[in-house]
């Protein structure tokens, strides 16, 4: 055979070869293929050195940011803090830090107010401050008030910066000890990966778990066990796994779905539970706050921490389709650019970054710095900085600044209208809001663009007008989706009366945000509405559930249609885990004897109420629930007691004396029961049933004349056919025909179809016949 005709034989088997090639991997993987399919494990926490070897490079980002220090074992490398027998005086308290045995201690005083020695177990955070938590009993480790400042290297009080003017002792719920400096409850979640609370609601107690220590790789992915496994498998028998065998989807999704990875612990939220990676809507497992006062201005801007999320869903930037790491290394946490180029990569250099659009000083220009409102020195040429004026700051925890992430526009034109911030009087603080007005006119036009902040404003003032301009909001989708539900929810709470035809079209709205503020708006216990609420058991959401179960469960369990128990009692145990998980922080005790109450289980209510008014004595209103409670199980004695303790606190509730007012008429103690009554009507004397009571108080202590004057100013404040019949029952009872003719002539001529008017005018036609 010559070359010739061999190269072409090589060539032909080298085609037959290549075709055969998929049927003989087709073979092989019938002939080899194991008798069952793959059995894949649990998704399973595997740890961030896992990672590392494939994905060295953000590994290396990861090194050394916030995330990487979010917590630490207190050791030479990671203590940060000066604890060579420094001193610290505050709080009326010398404190000292220093090491003893190769340990951190404190001396502080502790959980009865007196000075102890602490020793610092865990170190939290590292810049621009780095706090120190220490271990007590019952599983809680607790942050010290003994503060590191990073930046300028010294000591500081947290509650010196956070609380001015107010001294934090022992027994207040703000101090170090007490549970709003808890980490399990307050900190953990976020500074560690897969923490799981471990909260006992019997024993108060806590098994706190986490799988590392800081925020690592699958604080964000979840867990990595079965990437591991999609990642030694060769690319063809990758197929059965979804998204790389990662619960949590990062690549390929809108800014939405990417901003909404982030909300679990960047957002001032409510928890529903520890962390569902598999949930896919973190509406399972958190409810994020709405931007609404008091947390937020009335215009949405950041007043206490937000954490961004709520403040970034407003801005014009996610509305555009910005998301987190078009600005930031999620990773590294640091931001892309310094300076204006950050903001240049979109925004074009010749029209934003010119004095004619910030008409401000450039740096190296004559001038001097201004100190903001905040403590910040900006010197001459900050103004020129698009964040100064767009992203405007606030210090936290004393020396954290953080930027508002709504990006607005200055409007000193709202600072005067409803008291709300602008970045030019936070700077230049020395001028007032007219003074800066005047220079935005001059540089920009009178026209001003309408911001919802008028309407929210108008709606908390009682303006009617407010209403259709909510109504406005809510339908246009041009406005943020979180200040839309705001919207929604403002009109339940403010216009209940203006939600027909409304509130339907947002309970099955696809975003959970508008379903939720639809069901809050539900707050009257009509059929229609009870029968919304069932309708919301099914929803695919377990916030949405929550909230409507919630609001069911005052409706009472035997109230509920046979059709819908199962949804009911699914949704109700639901709501108890929510209820126990939560039930660490007083306000979760209160909620938590909520239920019991309402499920009529009047000794774990009081329990829990009791726990709640221990745990944080500012919340005296508890006082109040006690009261009603103790009432309704014939313990009057008691709820008299709580009345008072509470009316210590608030002399000026007119509803609460009135109350006090009722339970001593029940006790036979009138003349007490008058003078409560009398206060109360004193206070708001537009409260109708206060008149209705102080007149049959007087009408039985034979005080005809004062009985008739109140009966008269129930009339005049409640207007309705109600009040003019007891006026007239009245004067019937007591033979006054003349007026009672009088009266009842004018409600017949008024009210000529009411039953009850005719009823009593046949009585009245008896009487006068006598």
């Amino acid at each position: 055979m010559d070359i010739k005709t061999q190269k072409k034989l090589i060539r032909i088997l080298g085609i037959a070869l290549v075709l055969l090639f998929p049927v003989l991997l087709l073979v092989k993987l019938i002939l080899f293929k194991p008798q069952e399919e793959y059995a894949y494990s649990e998704p399973g926490f595997v740890g961030m050195q896992s990672c590392k070897e494939c994905h060295l490079n953000e590994y290396n980002d990861w090194k050394g940011s916030h995330h990487d220090h979010a917590m630490d074992y207190a050791n030479d490398s990671t203590v940060l803090g000066d604890f060579a027998d420094q001193t610290l005086g505050a709080q009326g308290h010398t404190y000292k830090m220093y090491r003893k045995d190769g340990k951190f201690f404190v001396y502080s005083d502790g959980e009865d107010g007196e000075m102890k020695e602490f020793e610092v177990k865990y170190v939290f955070g590292y810049t621009p401050l780095q706090q120190y938590l220490v271990e007590f009993d019952r599983g809680r480790l607790q942050t010290l008030p003994v503060t590191w400042n990073t930046v300028d290297h010294n000591w500081y009080h947290i509650a010196d910066s956070t609380y001015q003017d107010e001294v934090i002792d022992h027994d207040n719920w703000l101090h170090w000890t007490n549970q709003a400096q808890n980490w399990n409850g307050m900190c953990a979640e976020c500074h560690s990966t897969n923490v799981v609370k471990g909260y006992d609601s019997e024993k108060d107690s806590y098994h706190t778990t986490w799988s590392e220590i800081d925020v690592s790789c699958e604080a964000c992915h979840g867990p990595g066990s079965q990437h591991i496994e999609w990642a030694e498998l060769p690319k063809y028998s990758r197929s059965d796994f979804q998204n790389f065998g990662l619960q949590v989807k990062t690549s390929n999704i809108d800014n939405k779905q990417y901003v909404d990875l982030c909300v679990r612990c960047h957002s001032r939220k409510s928890s529903l539970g520890d962390m569902e990676y598999a949930s896919g809507n973190f509406y399972n497992h958190s409810n994020p706050n709405l931007p609404d006062e008091p947390a937020w201005y009335v215009d949405g801007q950041i007043r206490d921490e937000d954490y961004v999320y709520a403040s970034f869903l407003q801005s014009k930037m996610y509305e555009r389709g910005i998301q987190c790491n078009d600005c930031h290394n999620v990773h590294s946490g640091e931001r892309l650019f310094e300076g204006n180029k950050l903001c240049l990569q979109c925004h074009q250099k010749e029209i934003y970054d010119t004095y004619s659009h910030h008409h401000h000083k450039s740096k190296g220009m004559p001038g001097e710095a201004v100190v903001s409102e905040s403590g910040v020195v900006f010197d001459v040429g900050s103004g020129t900085e698009c964040v100064n004026c767009h992203m405007h700051g606030r210090y936290y925890m004393g020396v954290d600044y953080r930027n508002d992430h709504s990006f607005r526009i200055p409007r000193p034109d709202l600072s005067i209208k409803n008291g709300t911030p602008n970045a030019c009087n936070q700077c230049h603080v020395e001028k007032s809001n007219g003074w800066s007005d005047k220079y935005i006119t001059e540089w920009y036009g009178k026209e001003r663009r309408f911001h919802y902040a008028q309407t929210f404003a108008g709606a908390k003032n009682g303006d009617p007008k407010a209403a259709v301009e909510l109504k406005e909001i809510l339908e246009n989708d041009l406005y943020p989706p979180n200040i839309r539900s705001l919207a929604l929810q403002d009109l339940g709470t403010y216009f209940p009366d203006s939600l027909d035809g409304i509130t339907d079209n947002y309970l099955s709205h696809l975003d959970p945000s508008f379903r939720l503020s639809a069901i809050r708006t539900l707050q009257q216990r009509t059929k229609q509405n009870i029968d919304r609420l069932l309708a919301a058991l099914t929803d695919a959401t377990k916030a949405v559930r929550i909230e409507a179960v919630q609001n069911l469960a005052q409706v009472g369990s035997e109230n509920i249609p046979q059709k819908y128990k199962a949804y009911y009692n699914s949704a109700l145990d639901e709501y108890k885990q929510v209820l126990f998980y939560n039930a660490d922080f007083p306000t979760g005790k209160i909620n938590l004897a909520n239920f019991h109450y309402y499920q009529k289980q009047f000794p774990e209510a009081e329990k829990y109420f009791k726990l709640a008014l221990e745990q944080d004595q500012e919340l005296y209103f508890v006082n109040l629930n006690l009261a009603y409670l103790y009432n309704q199980t014939g313990r009057n004695e008691k709820a008299e007691e709580c009345f008072e303790n509470y009316l210590e606190r608030e002399p000026g509730d007119a509803h609460a004396l009135y109350s006090l007012g009722l339970l001593l008429s029940e006790e036979g103690r009138y003349d007490e029961s008058l003078a409560r009554l009398l206060e109360a009507s004193q206070i708001n004397p537009m409260y109708p049933r206060v008149n209705h009571n102080i007149a049959m108080l007087y009408d039985f202590l034979k005080e005809k004349g004062k009985a008739e004057t109140y009966l008269k100013k129930e009339i005049e404040v409640a207007d309705n056919l109600n009040s003019q019949l007891e006026l007239l029952q009245f004067y019937m009872s007591n033979n006054l025909r003349q007026k009672a003719k009088n009266l009842g002539e004018e409600i017949l001529e008024e009210y000529p179809e009411s039953v009850d008017v005719k009823q009593l005018m046949e009585e009245l036609k008896l009487l006068l016949d006598f």
